[in-house]
């Protein structure tokens, strides 16, 4: 079992979300930012600590907002989400290749690693009012 993390950043009716780079595993999928835990370590720490060594930000994280589980090829991804709000400076991609803010509306159009999309779903039921 893998235990990762992950953070939703959200500016108003926008998310932000980061691609994996082509050539590492699931290369082009989207995902939220994040990584794993290590030994000894809540899982709110190791996403504050991953997003200074991913993204070079500094994140206040907030509400859980699910953990799923997937079987990859690779082995099992156990990966919770949070939402985080930024410090101050924006994200700079160190890790991904691409990354945006994408309106809430339309987060199901991005290809998502297969992880996310229960959070994605969720986040569009709380984001979205009928």
């Amino acid at each position: 079992m893998i235990k990762v993390v992950g953070a939703v950043f959200v500016r108003g009716q926008t998310v932000f979300s980061a691609q994996r780079p082509d050539g590492k595993a699931l290369g082009g999928y989207w995902e939220f930012p994040g990584g794993k835990i290590e030994e000894g370590e809540a899982p709110e720490e190791a996403l504050a600590r991953e997003l200074v060594e991913e993204l070079e930000c500094e994140a206040i994280v907030g509400e859980k907002i699910v953990s799923t589980e997937y079987e990859y090829e690779f082995g099992t991804v156990e990966l919770t989400t949070f939402y985080c709000t930024l410090k101050e400076k924006e994200p700079t991609l160190l890790e991904h290749q691409d990354a945006k803010w994408i309106p809430v509306e339309s987060l199901q159009d991005l290809e998502w690693a297969p992880a996310d999309i229960p959070a994605v779903d969720m986040i569009r039921r709380d984001l979205i009012s009928d």
